[in-house]
């Protein structure tokens, strides 16, 4: 959330297609990482393409107050700018003086968690009310396996106090759910203990911190094993600085490029989107519902496979979308609920339960703000079924709690641009923790917001 107390309601429309090109903020998930893994080597780490949200801002702020020094260059915003990391070396963070306060950043939390699991200081997290509802147990309990003592509210909720141990315990920790964080955690935990850490995981998640860790020099192998997949990182690793361009981040290109396929006649580029295999679900579902997007000038920066995606309007038919593809994508299950309600049939979607503990039951939410739109849905315990409008525009007409949740008001936002009668975003502050450019960008490709 932004430092403003009061709402900011935010209604978008469209008279007309959408058209234009667009660049979409850098990748929150790489962002963070950069920053975390520049804060380890020892030497001058420079990244180009940082996400500037108020996500990516709580880390650096973060590890600034554990030793590091980040500096931001160039006086523009989003891609233009240059940031610069001066880091502390593996083993190296520093006792905080003050509690670290991750606003409304999961990532920022769970992540720093697995950094300070293996040093020998004690550091107190704290967030907005939002994060303070979300659990933390799924990423405690590995790391009090490896020897950290964590003392949390109920619920292992923020206030979270975690003391690291030195040196931890090594170990093989097996996921007993798909989650990228919980196994950064862990291996990030592991750069700073004796011998081999390694995590399992049954379903594979996004993998930007092996391919990431490997760039800057640390151990890391990933092999079969009886469970799934599993990655071992060497512990008492030394980093090496490294010169990180970040990729344009694919869950923020979901809201443009949904919104492209809903708005006839549309026709938009986004530029330089990372379309890594294990983050691309959304264009593999949307492309078995009909949707033209077209990948172009493929490519690879910093290690990470982008594309350029040509979107064109679409009919769109309902699936039952394969539950396998969820880790994949499942931040941008919001914005594939948005496509569904204006497809052809019904398209159900299940395995989801990972977002009942996201920034908010993100499928309660978008449940009551689609049917307060006029869209029928059904709620299941894992997904959602949507009904789809057959192509027509949906009623709209409502406004639209997004429970402080970034994903739910672009969601909305977009939905608002194929209504009969506006959809109002009751406040739009927290889509500056992703996207601070989101309402701006939509602006450029015709969306307007009504006087």
């Amino acid at each position: 959330m932004t430092t403003q107390t009061l709402p900011q309601p935010l209604t978008l429309r469209a008279d007309g297609p959408l058209a234009g090109t667009a660049t979409v903020p850098g990748d929150k998930s790489i962002s963070h990482r950069a920053l975390m893994f520049g804060a380890l080597a020892v030497g001058e780490t420079v990244v180009d393409g940082l996400l500037e949200g108020e996500d990516v801002h709580a880390t650096a702020n973060a590890l600034r107050a554990m030793g590091a020094e980040i500096v931001r260059e160039g006086d523009g915003g989003g891609t233009s700018a240059r940031w610069r990391v001066w880091g502390v070396g593996v083993g190296g963070l520093l006792q905080p003086a003050t509690a670290l306060d991750m606003g409304n950043s999961g990532t920022s939390t769970r992540l720093l968690m697995g950094l300070v699991a293996s040093h020998p200081i004690t550091a107190t997290f704290i967030g907005d009310a939002s994060l303070s509802g979300r659990p933390m147990a799924r990423v405690a309990e590995p790391l009090r396996l490896m020897g950290a003592s964590i003392a949390a509210a109920p619920g292992t909720r923020l206030p979270l106090t975690l003391t690291g141990r030195c040196p931890a315990v090594p170990l093989r920790y097996v996921l007993s759910v798909a989650s990228a964080q919980v196994k950064s955690a862990v291996l990030l935990a592991g750069l700073n203990t004796p011998g081999r850490t390694t995590v399992v995981e049954r379903e594979a998640t996004r993998d930007h911190s092996e391919r990431m860790l490997r760039g800057f020099g640390a151990e890391v192998t990933v092999e079969d094993a009886p469970e799934g997949r599993a990655i071992t990182v060497g512990g008492e690793a030394e980093l090496r600085p490294q010169a990180i361009a970040v990729p344009g981040d694919i869950s923020s290109a979901a809201f443009p490029l949904v919104a492209a396929l809903i708005v006839p006649g549309s026709r938009v580029t986004l530029t330089g989107v990372g379309v890594n295999p294990t983050r691309d679900g959304l264009l593999r579902v949307l492309a078995m519902m009909g949707a033209a997007v077209e990948r172009v000038n493929p490519r690879e920066v910093g290690g990470e496979p982008v594309a350029d995606l040509v979107v064109t309007a679409s009919d769109l038919t309902g699936i039952d979308v394969p539950p396998e593809v969820a880790p994949s994508m499942i931040d941008e299950f919001p914005a594939l609920f948005v496509a569904a309600a204006l497809s052809h049939g019904r398209t159900v979607m299940r395995g989801l339960a990972e977002l009942r503990v996201k920034e908010s039951d993100r499928i309660a939410t978008m449940a009551a703000g689609l049917t307060a739109c006029g869209v029928r849905v059904e709620e299941l315990p894992d997904g959602l079924i949507v009904h789809g409008s057959d192509g027509e525009a949906i009623a709209g007409g409502a406004t639209v709690a997004a429970r402080l949740d970034h994903r739910i008001a672009m969601s909305f936002a977009v939905l608002g641009l194929r209504a009969r009668a506006a959809v109002t975003i009751d406040d739009a502050r927290p889509i500056a923790t992703s996207f601070p450019g989101f309402v701006a960008l939509m602006e450029g490709l015709g969306a307007y917001r009504p006087v």
